[in-house]
Formats: C-alpha cells, sequence, structure tokens
C-alpha cells in the first residue's frame, strides 16, 4: 500500500512538473534577435520629436555604428560617405525609445507557474543581488513591450529590505550580457511603513522602529567594514557589506520605494543624513510634500497614474494630477510602474499613463520627456537615451502619428541601429484568426 502511495505521488509530482514546463515553454518568444546594423541608414521625410530639441516636420536622419551621426532639419542635406541605406518615410513620426525605469522585465512570466517568477531571494537583505543575471532573455513579455515603443527597462527585484541591484537593459539581445547597458545601476530599499498609524496599532509602530533600527545597524556595519578594509586588506571578504559601499560612498544610486507621506519623509530625511544618491520610487503621496523634495533635490519615478488614491478622503483625480503638480514645483521626476509581478506585463501602457496626466494639466513636452529622457537621466543615462540628438544611441522608434495616443501604430524600431523584430505572440494571434474568418468568408 506504501509503495502503491508513493508511485501515486510520483506520477502526481510528475505530471505537476511537466504541466508547468510545458506552460512556462509555451510563453517562451520564439523570435530572432537583430543583428548588428549593416551599414548607415538615412531616414528622410519624418516629422523628428527630439524631446530635448522640439519637433523637427520633414526631416531627415543618419545613423551608423548604432549612433545618431547627423539630423537634417527640412531643405538641409545629409551628408553620407561610403555605403548607405536610404528610407522615405514620408508621413512618419520618429520618437526616442521609451524607458521604463522600474520593472520586473524578463524576471516574470506567469503568475502562477512559481518557476516563471525570479524576482525575490530568500531572505530580507540581498545586496549583493544583481537582477539581471537572472532575466530570461526569450520572455514573451518583452517582445510585446517593445512593440509599443519600450525599448529600455531598468530591472529591479522585488521582496525583503533589499531585495538585491537593478540592472538597465536594452529590450532585445541573445543573452542578458547583450540585454545589459548597465549591469549594476544601483541598490534598491524597500523603505518600511511608518506613522502614522491607529491609536491602538502599538505593535506596527514598534515594527517599524525595530525595522528602522535593523537598517541603520546594517549601514552603520557596512561603514565600519569599508573603513575596515581600506586600512587592513586582510580582512576578510564580506559580499553583503561591500556591496553596500557605492551607496555609502555616493557611487551608486539607491532605489528608495515608498509611497506614503511618513515614508518618504522618513526615507528623504535618513537618506540626505547619510548623503546617498537616491530616488523616489512610488512616490503616491509626494504632492505632499514637494517643499521638501525641492529643498534637497530628491528625483521621484511616480509608479503609475492609472491607481485609485492611496485615501478616501482625495479625489480620484490626484494620481493623474501628480505629475503637473511636481512639475510646477522643479522637482525632478519621471513616470514608471511598480516592478513587481503583477504589473510587469503593463509596461507597454507606459505612453498611456503619460497621456491621462495631459487631460489633468500636464505639459505635453513634460508628458512625453517624463517617460523618454526624464527616466534616462534619473538612471544616469541622459548623454545616451531618451532623446535624438547627435552622439547618442540610435534607440528609437517610427509610428503613424502621435505615440502617447492609443490608436497609434507603431510601424518599425531600432535599438543601437540595429532594426528590430516587432513580431510576438499577440501579432500571431491576430494573424492566425485573421486567416480564419478570411477562411469563413466574413473578411476579405
Amino acid at each position: 500500500m506504501n509503495t502503491l502511495i508513493k508511485s501515486l505521488a510520483s506520477c502526481a509530482l510528475a505530471t505537476a512538473l511537466s504541466t508547468a514546463l510545458s506552460t512556462t515553454l509555451s510563453s517562451q518568444d520564439l523570435g530572432h534577435k537583430a543583428p548588428p546594423q549593416p551599414s548607415a541608414i538615412v531616414l528622410t521625410g519624418v516629422t523628428i520629436h527630439t524631446v530635448s530639441g522640439g519637433t523637427l516636420p520633414r526631416a531627415s536622419i543618419l545613423f551608423r555604428d548604432g549612433r545618431i551621426a547627423q539630423i537634417a532639419k527640412h531643405r538641409q542635406t545629409i551628408t553620407v560617405d561610403g555605403a548607405v541605406e536610404v528610407i522615405d518615410l514620408a508621413g512618419q513620426h520618429l520618437y526616442p525609445g521609451f524607458v521604463a525605469l522600474a520593472s520586473t522585465m524578463g524576471l516574470t512570466e506567469i503568475g502562477s507557474v512559481d518557476m516563471s517568477l525570479d524576482i525575490d531571494e530568500a531572505g530580507s537583505v540581498s545586496p549583493e543581488v544583481r537582477a539581471g543575471v537572472a532575466i530570461n532573455t526569450d520572455s514573451w513579455v518583452i517582445p510585446v513591450t517593445r512593440r509599443n515603443g519600450v525599448l529600455t527597462c531598468g530591472v529591479m527585484p522585488s521582496g525583503g529590505r533589499i531585495p538585491g541591484r537593478a540592472t538597465v537593459i536594452r529590450m532585445d539581445g541573445w543573452t542578458w550580457e547583450d540585454m545589459a547597458i548597465v549591469s549594476d545601476a544601483g541598490l534598491v530599499l524597500n523603505w518600511p511603513s511608518v506613522g502614522p498609524f491607529g491609536s491602538d496599532d502599538s505593535k506596527r509602530m514598534e515594527t517599524s522602529k525595530r525595522q528602522l533600527a535593523e537598517l541603520d545597524e546594517l549601514f552603520d556595519s557596512a561603514a565600519a567594514y569599508l573603513d575596515a578594509r581600506h586600512n587592513d586588506s586582510t580582512v576578510e571578504t564580506d559580499l553583503r557589506l561591500r556591496a553596500l559601499g557605492g551607496a555609502l560612498l555616493g557611487t551608486s544610486k539607491v532605489f528608495i520605494h515608498a509611497n506614503g507621506l511618513a515614508q518618504i519623509e522618513s526615507a528623504v530625511a535618513w537618506a540626505v543624513e547619510r548623503k546617498l544618491d537616491f530616488i523616489i520610487v512610488g512616490g503616491h503621496e509626494a504632492g505632499q510634500c514637494t517643499e521638501l523634495l525641492a529643498r534637497h533635490d530628491v528625483p521621484v519615478a511616480i509608479t503609475a497614474a492609472h491607481r485609485m488614491p492611496r485615501r478616501r478622503d482625495v479625489s480620484y483625480r490626484e494620481p493623474y494630477e501628480l505629475p503637473a503638480k511636481l512639475e510646477a514645483a522643479g522637482i525632478r521626476w519621471c513616470l514608471t510602474y511598480s516592478p513587481s509581478s503583477w504589473t510587469n506585463s503593463s509596461q507597454r501602457n507606459l505612453p498611456y499613463e503619460a497621456a491621462a496626466c495631459i487631460a489633468h494639466g500636464l505639459d505635453r513636452a513634460a508628458a512625453l520627456r517624463s517617460v523618454t529622457l526624464s527616466p534616462a537621466e534619473l538612471l544616469g543615462l541622459g548623454d545616451e537615451l531618451g532623446s535624438i540628438e547627435v552622439g547618442k544611441r540610435a534607440t528609437m522608434f517610427l509610428t503613424d502619428g502621435d505615440a502617447l495616443e492609443p490608436t497609434t501604430r507603431v510601424l518599425s524600431a531600432y535599438i543601437d541601429g540595429r532594426k528590430i523584430d516587432l513580431t510576438d505572440k499577440q501579432t500571431a494571434l491576430d494573424a492566425k484568426y485573421r486567416e480564419k474568418y478570411r477562411q469563413l468568408g466574413l473578411i476579405e
């Protein structure tokens, strides 16, 4: 009887593993990755939305070896040496690739399949862990997202107090090393929940105090470790404490996730005292402390405008009006999504977040900047990405209209000058069912 039970249990386990594996494999991207740019390319007749220098109608652009070499206004001439491919794209619009500052791109696939989730290490403190090494380059989410113009992503682990380190990726590549633009983009820190708590919630208050004390103790230990290593190279290596060194020395960014007013105020006070180079990620109630943020020049990456307000006593418009408030206060900010498994597939909607804020007082140019140049600057890549300028990476896409409008189609895209395959699971299903209705005679 025991043998039978063991046999049945083994069969059940094998079936479960087989089903999970089949589900994971069926979600694999089977498209090819783009080869290097073969020759210089000139796009002519396009409306170039530079972001940093206005809009250039009926302009031309030359890029070679993955970089923008020349931009010519209407009636100006592009100078070309050697082989070149000239493409007339009259009527189309050229935009720099959208940049998602925070995501779990390539770390999550199917929420119900644990084997396809790699966003969280065991334990609460893992500053030595880098998100990039775990990226699944064949994730179906990647081609679906880049088809909407999101061509660069910051990938962040989540879970625990310090889940690890961020990686910035281009949205195409055979390996994670191919995709990585910056393999170590900074430390990710989830700020503890702090007051105000209810009058009878002393347990939560004690938990908050303990978590803040543990965070202080960890950074103090890291500072002491760095001093010891500086004075004596024979001190035993501690990977966890060493990984905090860049943050303490100000050479590595710190992405602090905080949403509530008290959370933001507490995080800013702590990070300013320790002289960290930090960014508030989340910032849902940042509009209530703009003076504090402006005084210390604290950037904010707002995670989503399409959300409910945090409190019942505020208007539903608060999330949509927040970007305009930060813009008016002179605060550096951008729009992004929270890096968690359930929002990962929503990264493709990034431009529509910006569009919704335009209807609530945000300037259109600022809205476009919030999903292009601003996140690139906050990631330390403002000289490389986020706008169409000579010398920058040729990471950009072409559309048939305003890129912030849901009805606009992305027609083609380039990453570092390489033309990207824009087919994905959704385009394959579209072709499949269009063929079905053609065979039924319902469409031509």
